[in-house]
């Protein structure tokens, strides 16, 4: 990765608000080629910079990743990308963003999400949510209603259901989390090579020790989240893999119950990891609700 601009850090020298920036990293390997891909950019904040990734044209999409996957562009992103402008920024402390101080907890997340999407000039996006970032969508769309065209949660975390509990995924070894995340472990080589090497080591602790923060406790949920999705107004749609055992499908089901008018969409043999292991079929199944979402919104505007 190039070495990003410099800035002033911490107590050092904040740079002021009007001074945030968008910074193009033009000779990146994610810079846009004449084969397609995406261009990497640099959210300026005060105490540090978040990597996003973007790439497509048409109405705009803010993919909020996982626990896992930050800093790459993959398959489903570029599956996307034919049909939408995709923002794929890495969350505090993941991939390649910096770990910024203000962002301690899941409501320093949200109002994070709302400065990027005012930042980068985004009108109501539609907004994908993958497990961690399902649920970060999920609070998003609770707290800023109307700041948001559609909302896609998939395998999203935040629920406390006791009954059907999320699996503990910090002690797990990492034979067994593939055999969580994924329906066929052969389609994990992928996000987990047999033999990783340094760097791929520690970016996984990093994005695990970041997890940790938001999410530690109460674990991988909020146990506010479930009286307020009443409060999501945006065209919805759940989607849940057949085969998650580390977010049970109750959670889906609970979640397209609880907000108006949800769809309720079940990819058949996949496991959590569902936008590695079927990422056509993810694709596919979004951007079919992303368009009809956008239809419908264009007939009411009307």
């Amino acid at each position: 990765m190039p070495r990003r601009p410099d800035t002033f850090r911490g107590s050092d020298k904040p740079a002021p608000i009007q001074e945030w920036r968008v910074t193009n990293v033009a000779n990146d390997r994610h810079a846009t080629t004449a084969t397609g891909g995406p261009i990497q950019e640099y959210l300026d904040f005060p105490d540090g910079q978040v990597n996003l990734l973007r790439g497509g044209s048409g109405e705009p999409v803010l993919f909020l990743h996982a626990a896992g996957g930050a800093g790459h562009w993959h398959e489903f992103h570029e599956l996307l990308a034919r049909q939408f402008e995709v923002f794929a920024p890495d969350h505090p402390g993941f991939g390649g963003s910096d770990e910024l101080p203000e962002v301690e907890d899941m409501s320093d997340l949200v109002y994070h999400y709302l400065d990027v999407i005012e930042r980068l000039g985004l009108d109501r996006p539609h907004v994908v949510g993958a497990s961690f970032g399902g649920w970060i969508a999920a609070e998003l769309a609770v707290a800023a209603p109307h700041a948001i065209g559609s909302l896609v949660l998939l395998s999203a975390a935040g629920l406390r259901l006791p009954d059907h509990p999320v699996a503990d995924l910090f002690l797990m070894t990492p034979e067994q989390l593939v055999g969580t995340l994924f329906h066929d472990p052969a389609n994990a080589a992928g996000l987990f090579p047999a033999d990783p090497d340094v760097d791929a080591i520690l970016a996984a602790y990093r994005d695990q020790t970041a997890l940790a923060r938001f999410c530690w406790s109460p674990f991988m949920c909020n146990p506010k989240l479930e009286r307020r999705l009443r409060r999501i107004t945006a065209p919805t749609q759940v989607v849940w893999p057949s085969d998650d055992r580390l977010i049970p499908i109750a959670h889906g089901h609970r979640y397209a119950e609880l907000i108006s008018k949800a769809e309720f969409t079940v990819i058949e043999d996949c496991g959590h990891a569902m936008y590695f292991e079927r990422p056509a079929e993810f694709a596919s199944v979004t951007a079919d609700f992303l368009a009809r979402s956008s239809a419908y919104q264009s007939g009411v505007s009307r």
